[in-house]
């Protein structure tokens, strides 16, 4: 059958490796996946062949793992909601050139084709997936949901060295090996199987102590407000009267840090923006009806929404956006996203695809635009705040100013549309970001999951999917910078050099 339907081989694997990604975290699966496609890698018989093998396996993956992406059409009107299927084929269409364009490359390092799979190939291929993995953050602005090392996040040490992309090469340095003992080559086996408990140890010997928690009393809400009410005006006040009912802490005895989800409100809390965008409030009683559950000294930390203006007065530009609100109702900083999501609040290449009924997904005539950059905003007394808004969070390596280190990451997101499998996957990519940055994070969504993360990656507190609910904490403590918060992916691309390196050296010593 392997002979006969490689492709097809490829396909299932592919589906059955996505379910060691939250929510199913069946991780030996992914393991087993990843075996055979290194096998019908190894026995293909040209470079054709490894590319459809490698890029069938991604098809499979992907469509199973972003399943969530096809229930956010169901919550607009524009289009049908069966295109989302059509998205998310057509997206694991296009993520599945990365993975093939490793496994064609294994053939340029070690052409022609054989029964059993040597260590070249599993050195080649590690390296190679790295490499593609990381380019698939970035080509075309970047897709870097679930890369394969999130499998792997619960003895993740190694990523404190060489990041989320070099953890997913040890997934496939270990599934080589695996597939080398059942093939009874046992000498190579366990010379990957050492080295991945090499740098694993080695992140694992690291660990610093426990960060002692800080003194900064935090209250993380989430509201439970359903997607489908977001943007009805007629449930605008039930909705902001459940984020006051779980802000209000009138026993409170020191100033707390209150945390509420991205876009958690839609209304304008800037001055200069024409009457009509208040009435029949003010800014001025705006930003006084936000913060009117907030004790004196506290700090509201909200996602909201910034317009830009032309000379007319028409608003020709949106930001999504993050402000920090004193108790008395003063902007103290704000943050604006940088990393948007492709369909979701903008629409690429909209000129063409809008023409055949495309949309993006948030609804509105103004498009997005996209903000500086990853920045630490100064909170004073309450410490360095780092801003990563939904997304964002999932690109390694890109959440933190490390000319200005912040002491813990805020993502605020909503993930109220993202199905049962987005928001557990969300959550395990922010907790690899604590692990890899060695900083806390905490993330406030309208309808799950909420959670407190330490600066270890591990889950401290955290809230269920579509329950209403606060989290009163303390704010936990930050570590020294990690060896990958200093030097970031160039040490996962250092890994996927040396790895290639090991490849053509020990192909070269066989000829």
């Amino acid at each position: 059958m392997i002979q006969r339907y490689p492709r097809l081989l490829a396909l299932l694997a592919g589906g059955l490796s996505a379910t060691g990604f939250a929510p199913l975290g069946l991780w030996p699966m992914t393991l087993a996946g990843m075996m055979l496609l290194i096998h019908l890698i190894s026995i293909a018989p040209n470079r054709r062949a490894a590319f459809a093998r490698g890029w069938f396996f991604a098809l499979g993956q992907f469509t199973i793992g972003l399943n969530w992406i096809a229930i956010a059409f169901t919550y607009q009107d524009t289009m049908p909601s069966w295109l989302g299927w059509v998205a998310v084929v057509g997206l694991s269409c296009y993520l599945g050139l990365f993975p093939a364009l490793a496994a064609l490359a294994v053939k340029v390092v070690r052409p022609g084709s054989g029964d059993k799979v040597d260590a070249v190939q599993v050195l080649a291929f590690a390296g190679l997936w790295l490499i593609t993995e990381w380019m698939r953050a970035w080509v075309f602005t970047g897709f870097a949901w679930n890369p394969l090392g999130v499998v792997a996040l619960d003895a993740g040490w190694a990523a404190r060295i060489v990041g989320t992309y070099g953890l997913g090469a040890l997934v496939v340095l270990t599934a080589g090996a695996l597939l080398l003992l059942v093939q009874r080559q046992w000498r190579a086996a366990a010379a990957l199987l050492g080295g991945v408990v090499l740098v694993s140890s080695a992140g694992w010997a690291i660990q610093p102590r426990a960060a002692p928690p800080t003194a900064t009393p935090i209250t993380v809400v989430q509201p439970n407000n359903d997607q489908s009410d977001k943007y009805d005006p007629q449930e605008a006040m039930r909705n902001f009267a459940r984020l006051e009912r779980q802000t209000v802490d009138r026993q409170a005895v020191r100033p707390r840090i209150v945390f509420w989800p991205e876009a958690a409100t839609e209304d304008f809390v800037e001055d200069g923006y024409p009457r009509r965008y208040y009435y029949p409030e003010t800014a001025a009683g705006v930003r006084a009806r936000l913060t009117r559950s907030l004790n004196d000294g506290d700090l509201l930390v909200t996602g909201g929404v910034k317009l830009d203006f032309d000379r007319n007065g028409q608003a020709v530009a949106a930001a999504n956006s993050v402000f920090a609100f004193s108790s008395q109702g003063e902007i103290l900083a704000s943050y604006d996203k940088s990393h948007l999501v492709p369909g979701g609040e903008y629409l690429p290449y909209e000129d063409i695809l809008g023409q055949i009924g495309l949309s993006r997904l948030v609804p509105g005539t103004i498009g997005f635009t996209p903000g500086p950059g990853a920045q630490t905003l100064d909170l004073g007394a309450f410490g360095r705040m780092g801003l990563q808004i939904c997304y964002e969070i999932v690109f390694s390596g890109e959440v933190v100013d490390a000319a200005n280190r912040p002491g813990f990451l805020f993502n605020p997101s909503n993930d109220a549309w993202f199905g049962t499998w987005g928001p557990p996957q969300h959550l395990a990519q922010a907790r690899m970001r604590a692990l890899e940055e060695g900083l806390p994070v905490i993330r406030s969504t309208p309808t799950g999951i909420s959670a407190v993360i330490d600066a270890d990656g591990r889950l401290l507190q955290s809230l269920a999917h579509h329950s209403a609910g606060h989290i009163g904490s303390v704010l936990p403590g930050a570590h020294a910078p990690t060896p990958f918060a200093r030097w970031g992916n160039l040490l996962s691309l250092g890994l996927a050099g040396l790895l290639l390196l090991l490849a053509v050296a020990l192909a070269a010593f066989r000829r």
